[in-house]
C-alpha cells in the first residue's frame, strides 16, 4: 500500500552502521520482505507481484529491520511515531 516503508539498518564494518529504506512509492504497490539462504530482500513490488526495486542484505550484517505500515486513515506522510534508539 503506498505510503508503507521499510527500514534496514546494516552493520557496515569499520564504517559503523548504514540504514537503507525501501518504500511504496505509488498508489497500488507494497513492500515484501523475503529471506533466502542468508539473504534479506526487500522490494517494492506492483499488484501483479512484478519486482520495481530489491534490495538484498547479508543476513549476518542486518541489525534491524523495521516495518513501518501506514495505518487506516493516515496519509503517505501521516506516520505513528516512532521511537528512536537511545
Amino acid at each position: 500500500m503506498k505510503g508503507d516503508r521499510v527500514e534496514i539498518m546494516i552493520d557496515a564494518g569499520g564504517e559503523g552502521t548504514r540504514t537503507y529504506e525501501v518504500a511504496a512509492t505509488r498508489a497500488g504497490r507494497r513492500v515484501e520482505i523475503a529471506t533466502r539462504r542468508g539473504v534479506i530482500e526487500v522490494s517494492e513490488v506492483t499488484r501483479t507481484g512484478s519486482p520495481v526495486r530489491t534490495a538484498r542484505f547479508m543476513a549476518s550484517r542486518v541489525l534491524a529491520l523495521v516495518e513501518y505500515p501506514i495505518a487506516d486513515g493516515e496519509g503517505p506522510g501521516e506516520h505513528a511515531p516512532v521511537l528512536a534508539p537511545g
